[in-house]
């Protein structure tokens, strides 16, 4: 312990015998004011243009987060947007096979079979479209709209009788949307004035 104290006193006495260092002792160079300076506006320079380089990756890595997750969003909401395809086509033969059995099943017809199978036909139907509507999947029902080329696709022109040219006169087969997305054009016929 005490051989310490005397090191650390003589390293503080050899320390006196050199001087103290006094920056007003030394002489000032202007070159190298001159060069400090220089050197602290490039440094600078260089912070900004770090700085703006940081912010635009920031805001590029920003833009990449919100595109995926939109991707990720559509893909959850579109994702069956093919098997919604194939079930509309189960839906058409569903409808066309319950309006068979409604044209057959007379009033007074004494076979009760046949419309005791319309009646099922026609619940499984309406249950059908509300498992539609449930996962987002709509009928268009375009007949006295406008024609829009996004949802229909025509396949006839209809003689405009008490109707707007250019709107929807018939339907042939049934478009459909998915979450507001056309998946199937509506086959219409578009009503055109009479010609001469």
């Amino acid at each position: 312990s005490p051989c310490a104290f005397s090191t650390a006193a003589q390293q503080r006495s050899t320390g006196d015998e050199c001087g103290p260092e006094d920056p007003s002792d030394q002489p000032k160079h202007p070159l190298s004011d001159c060069a400090l300076e220089h050197k602290a506006i490039k440094l600078e320079e260089q912070v900004r243009d770090l700085t703006e380089r940081y912010r635009k990756a920031l805001a590029d890595s920003e833009n990449v987060r919100r595109r995926t997750q939109k991707f990720v969003e559509d893909a959850k909401l579109f994702g069956i947007q093919s098997f919604c395809r194939d079930l509309v086509e189960v839906a058409d033969i569903l409808e066309k096979t319950a309006e068979s059995a409604a044209g057959q099943a007379e009033p007074s017809d004494p076979n009760p079979t046949l419309k005791k199978i319309y009646e099922g036909l026609s619940l499984i139907e309406a249950k059908l479209q509300s498992v539609f509507a449930k996962h987002g999947l709509q009928k268009m029902n375009p007949v006295g709209g406008r024609y829009d080329p996004y949802d229909h696709e025509i396949i006839c022109h209809v003689p405009a009788e008490g109707m707007q040219p250019g709107t929807v006169a018939l339907v042939t087969q049934d478009g459909y949307k998915l979450h507001g997305r056309t998946i199937r054009h509506a086959l219409v016929g578009v009503a055109v004035e009479a010609q001469e």
